[in-house]
C-alpha cells in the first residue's frame, strides 16, 4: 500500500556501496563466520543471518493482529516468510540449493564449449562403453575447512538402439527416455555424521545420437525438508508437500535459463511452467475449500513466465524468432493465447466456489511488451564521459569490474536504475551531494529522454524519471537516482544488465526471453478485474491493501498512500464480504 521510499524495493537488485557489485535487493543471507573446531569438523556456533529487507508491514500482518487468517501463497518478496496470523509459503529471491536464484546443470561428453552465460554449470562426461560416472555438486560444506562444495554420486547407463538411459542416484534407479521430463528426484547430500541437507530436481536426457546430455533443472529447496525457512509456520511447506507431492520451491521456478541457452526447447519449457501451475492450483484451492473467514492470496506465475519467453512468435520480425531452424519447430507459437485460455478457465473454477458475499480479485502488477533491442547504457555513459575504465581495461569484464571508480560519475545496474557515483554514499564517490548531483542528474536526463536507435529509427528510451520527485519515505536514500522509461521494444540490454561496458549502445535481442516490462511503466499496465463494482477511479496495484484492511473492518495505518476500492457493502448491496 505504499510507494517504494517506503518499503525499500526499488529493483531486483541492489548494489554494494563498497564494492559495486551487484547484491540481491529484497534479501540479505550472511556468512558463518563462528564455528568450534573439533578434528577435521568445524561446528558452527551460530545459524547464518536470513533477513528480509522489504520493509513496512504487508496486510496480511495487519490483518493478523486483529485475528484474521490470511493464507499468502508464493507472492513476491516474501523470503523469509513473514510471521503472523496465518500460513506463508515464500517466493522471489528464494535460491536454489547452490545459494543462486537458479543453475541448471548438464552432463554431457560434447566438446567444450563456451562457458553459459545465464544461470548453467556444464560438466563433462566420459563414457566407458556405455557406462559414464559423475557427481552433483551441491552446496558448500561449511563443515570442512575450505568448505568444499558436498557431491552425490551417480551413474549413467544409456542404451542407443532402444534410446533409453538408466541413472542411478542415492540407491535408486531412473528410467529416463530422450526429451521427457523426470518427476521431481530426491538429491540427498551428506554433510557431516548425522547432518544432511536435502534437494530436489528433474532429469531429462536431451541427446542420445553421437553425443549423450543430461539436464538437471536447478536444486530446489526440498519442501518436505527444507534447509531454509521457506514458509511459515516453518511445518507449512511440509504440510503442502504431504498435501499434493513434492513441488517447485525456486524464487523463479520455471528455468527460463535453459531455455535462454538452447539447453532445453520450447516444450520442455512449457511442461514445466504447466507442471508448475498445476502444483500451485493444488495448493490454490486446497486452501480456498478450507477457508472459512479471512483472506487467500496466491500468485500464478506462468502468464509472467510464457509471455517473457514466447513474444518472440506473436511479433513479426522479432529477432529471437530463429523459425524452425532455430530453436523451436513452430509448434508453440500460440503458446501465449493457449495460457490465457487456460487462466481463463481457472478463473471459471473459482467463481464456482466463491460465495455471494466473496470478493474475488484477478489482478497483476504490469502487462507485457516487446523485449526487440538492448541497450547498454554503461556503454553510453563511457561515451558520454559520466564513466571511465581503468588504465589498460576493456570494459569487457562482467559486473563493472573495469570500471575506474574515482573517475566515474555515474553507472547502470538492476534492469531499470542508474545511480550517481555520490560522495558518502558509494566508497569512493566523486559526485558531491547537493546542487553538484542536481545539476549532473538534469544533464543525464537532458541527454537521455527521447534517445534514439538510429539503426532502427526509432526511439529507445521515452523519458527518464529523478527519483527524488517520484518517491518519498524513508528508504529513498536507497533508491536509484534515476529510473529509466524504456520504449515498448527496448529494455536494458543483457550485457548492461551483467555490467559489461565495452558492447553496443544498441543491439538485437535474440534470447528465448523475448517480452519484458522493465519499461516505461505507462506502456504495461496491469489488469484488474472484480466480481464487486469498483467504486474509485483508475484502480493500482498501491490500492490494494488498503482495501483488504478496508473490507475486514481494519482502519489502514496512515504511512498507507492507495486509496480504498470498494466503499459500499457489495456491488448490489450484499453483506461484506467474509472471504478476499
Amino acid at each position: 500500500g505504499t510507494n517504494p521510499g517506503r518499503h525499500n524495493i526499488f529493483d531486483f537488485l541492489d548494489r554494494d556501496r563498497r564494492t559495486y557489485l551487484p547484491v540481491l535487493s529484497s534479501t540479505h543471507i550472511g556468512k558463518l563466520e563462528q564455528f568450534l573446531k573439533l578434528g577435521k569438523f568445524r561446528i558452527p556456533l551460530k545459524a547464518p543471518v536470513i533477513r528480509l529487507l522489504r520493509k513496512s508491514k504487508p496486510f496480511w500482518s495487519i490483518l493478523g493482529e486483529h485475528d484474521i487468517w490470511s493464507t499468502i501463497l508464493r507472492v513476491p518478496i516474501t523470503f523469509p516468510p513473514d510471521r503472523f496470523r496465518g500460513a506463508q509459503l515464500s517466493a522471489m529471491s528464494v535460491p536454489d540449493l547452490l545459494g543462486t536464484q537458479g543453475t541448471f546443470l548438464l552432463y554431457t561428453d560434447r566438446p567444450a564449449g563456451a562457458k553459459f552465460k545465464e544461470g548453467g554449470l556444464r560438466f563433462p562426461l566420459e563414457f566407458t562403453g556405455d557406462r559414464a560416472d559423475a557427481a552433483i555438486e551441491g552446496p558448500e560444506n561449511m563443515f570442512l575447512e575450505d568448505n568444499p562444495p558436498l557431491k552425490v554420486p551417480f551413474t549413467i547407463t544409456r542404451d542407443r538402439e532402444k534410446q533409453r538411459a538408466k541413472v542411478e542416484l542415492n540407491g535408486t534407479v531412473l528410467e529416463l527416455e530422450p526429451g521427457k521430463l523426470s518427476d521431481w528426484v530426491t538429491v540427498t547430500f551428506g554433510a557431516v555424521p548425522g547432518v544432511k541437507v536435502s534437494g530436489i530436481t528433474r532429469m531429462m536426457v536431451t541427446e542420445m545420437d553421437e553425443h549423450f546430455s543430461l539436464y538437471l533443472t536447478p536444486l530446489n529447496i526440498d519442501p518436505d525438508k527444507p534447509a531454509m525457512p521457506i514458509s511459515h509456520p516453518s511445518y507449512y511447506a511440509t504440510y503442502l508437500a504431504k498435501k499434493v507431492g513434492s513441488y517447485s520451491t525456486l524464487g523463479l521456478a520455471e528455468d527460463t535459463w535453459a531455455l535462454n541457452e538452447d539447453v532445453i526447447d520450447d516444450g520442455t519449457f512449457l511442461q514445466q511452467a504447466y507442471d508448475i501451475d498445476r502444483e500451485r492450483q493444488e495448493m490454490f484451492f486446497s486452501s480456498l475449500d478450507r477457508l472459512r473467514e479471512g483472506c487467500v492470496v496466491c500468485v500464478f506465475d506462468a502468464t509472467d513466465r510464457i509471455q517473457h519467453m514466447f513474444w518472440r512468435y506473436i511479433e513479426d520480425g522479432h529477432p529471437a524468432d530463429l523459425g524452425t531452424n532455430g530453436r523451436s519447430n513452430g509448434d508453440h507459437r500460440d503458446a501465449i493465447e493457449k495460457l490465457y485460455r487456460h487462466n481463463d478457465v481457472l478463473v471459471g473454477k473459482v467463481l464456482e466456489r466463491v460465495k455471494p458475499d466473496d470478493l474475488l480479485l484477478v489482478i497483476s502488477d504490469h502487462g507485457f511488451s516487446s523485449f526487440r533491442r538492448g541497450v547498454n547504457l554503461n556503454a553510453w555513459l563511457l561515451e558520454n564521459g559520466y564513466l571511465t575504465l581503468k588504465d589498460g581495461a576493456d570494459g569487457g569484464a562482467e559486473w563493472l569490474r573495469d570500471v575506474d571508480w574515482a573517475k566515474t560519475k555515474a553507472y547502470a545496474l538492476g534492469l531499470t536504475g542508474m545511480f550517481l557515483n555520490l560522495q558518502g554514499r558509494e566508497s569512493q564517490g566523486t559526485v558531491a551531494p547537493g546542487e553538484e548531483a542536481a545539476r549532473l542528474k538534469a544533464e543525464i536526463i537532458g541527454k537521455l529522454n527521447g534517445l534514439r536507435d538510429d539503426e532502427k529509427d526509432e526511439v529507445g528510451i521515452n523519458e527518464v524519471f529523478d527519483t527524488a520527485v517520484l518517491y518519498d519515505g524513508p528508504y529513498t536514500q536507497n533508491a536509484p537516482d534515476l529510473l529509466i522509461g524504456y520504449n515498448a521494444g527496448y529494455r536494458t540490454s543483457w550485457d548492461c544488465a551483467t555490467g559489461v561496458v565495452s558492447a553496443p549502445l544498441f543491439e538485437n535481442n535474440v534470447k528465448a526471453w523475448s517480452g519484458d516490462h522493465c519499461i516505461d511503466p505507462r506502456l504495461v499496465p496491469g489488469v484488474f478485474f472484480s466480481n464487486f463494482e469498483v467504486d474509485a477511479e483508475d484502480p493500482a496495484l498501491i490500492d490494494i491493501a488498503p482495501t483488504a484492511l478496508h473490507l475486514f473492518g481494519v482502519e489502514p495505518p496512515k504511512h498507507m498512500e492507495g486509496k480504498i476500492l470498494f466503499q459500499t457493502k457489495s456491488a448490489e448491496a450484499a453483506p461484506a464480504p467474509q472471504h478476499a
